[in-house]
């Protein structure tokens, strides 16, 4: 008789049971490290010579010219001395300082009224996208592609007594036009700050056309089924929506006009008399002359300028637009 007894199967033969994480996806001690020192050293090769360009032809010369502003050096003396504020002084005594920040003040607040009341009408009026309006955004945007030197020498052409915009007027009003637009104090100033206008104007038109195409407009739509008509429409929901757009285009325009030279040099050369001499034509007229020091203190004040006239008009600025 064969008796049949259980037998226990023999131990299948199983393989070890391997790490789920193979031995090349270990991290290696050290490793993010050296990256993120890669990384560093890869920006500061990119960012270097961009850093030294700003150093050397901006940063270094302007702490040059803050320290010669209280020094007494002319081209006619081998020395340079320390003055302190000699140089502010007799500015201030001549009538120099006072008489270039009147100016340069004037022109910039004049500049930049014209250039954001021109702007932005341009801009509500083209700001649907289509043929027309890309034709004349275009045609308003070629004087920003000129050279200020050569817009200023064109107007001055173009005002001259005898030059074609006197002879438009002549041609709508009695009698003959001969008016001087340039060579009179009265009007030289405005004049030459609405020529500096209408050079950036077409820049300023786009950033507010951005701001404007940003309106939603389910809210247009909205106010016009509950009424609302075009300039309540614009005054109370697109003007407001604008503000981001409003500030920086009015800073913007007002510190481009307190360092204006190129129109005021090609068109009057801070003419007639001083009238249109504001700080920057002050300060090439000095150099011009010898005295490099004034010069340098001049520089120096419009710097002080701007810094004053900029941060507080944007502080306040932007408080406006949170309460918009």
């Amino acid at each position: 008789m064969i008796s049949l007894s259980a037998t226990a199967p023999p131990p299948e033969q199983t393989e070890p049971v391997r790490d789920s994480v193979s031995s090349s996806e270990v991290p290696i001690p050290g490793t993010s490290s050296r990256r993120r020192r890669g990384s560093r050293l890869h920006q500061a090769l990119f960012a270097g010579p961009s850093i030294l360009l700003v150093a050397v032809f901006f940063v270094v010369p302007f702490l040059a010219s803050v320290v010669f502003a209280f020094t007494r050096w002319t081209g006619f003396s081998d020395t340079i001395t320390w003055s302190g504020l000699d140089n502010f002084k007799l500015l201030n005594d001549l009538g120099i300082l006072t008489h270039a920040i009147k100016v340069t003040v004037i022109y910039a607040i004049t500049s930049m009224v014209v250039q954001n009341i021109i702007s932005l009408t341009l801009a509500v009026a083209l700001a649907d996208t289509n043929r027309v309006n890309t034709l004349f955004r275009s045609l308003f945007f070629i004087p920003v592609l000129v050279s200020p030197l050569a817009a200023g020498y064109i107007w001055a052409a173009v005002l001259d007594p005898s030059g074609p915009f006197n002879s438009f007027l002549s041609a709508l009003l009695p009698g003959q036009v001969h008016y001087s637009w340039l060579g009179h104090s009265t009007s030289a100033l405005l004049t030459v700050a609405s020529i500096d206008a209408w050079k950036w104007s077409g820049l300023v038109t786009l950033v507010y056309i951005a701001g404007l195409n940003r309106v939603p407009r389910q809210v247009i739509e909205a106010a016009t089924i509950d009424g609302a008509g075009p300039w309540r429409r614009f005054w109370s929901i697109r003007f407001r929506l604008l503000a981001p757009a409003f500030t920086f285009n009015v800073v913007l325009t007002l510190v481009g006009a307190f360092s204006a030279l190129d129109v005021v040099f090609s068109t009057t050369n801070g003419g007639p008399g001083d009238a249109t001499s504001v700080l920057n034509v002050a300060v090439y007229n000095q150099y011009a002359q010898g005295y490099f020091g004034s010069a340098s203190a001049l520089g120096l004040v419009i710097t002080l300028m701007v810094i004053l006239t900029a941060v507080p008009l944007i502080g306040w600025l932007r408080r406006r637009e949170v309460q918009m």
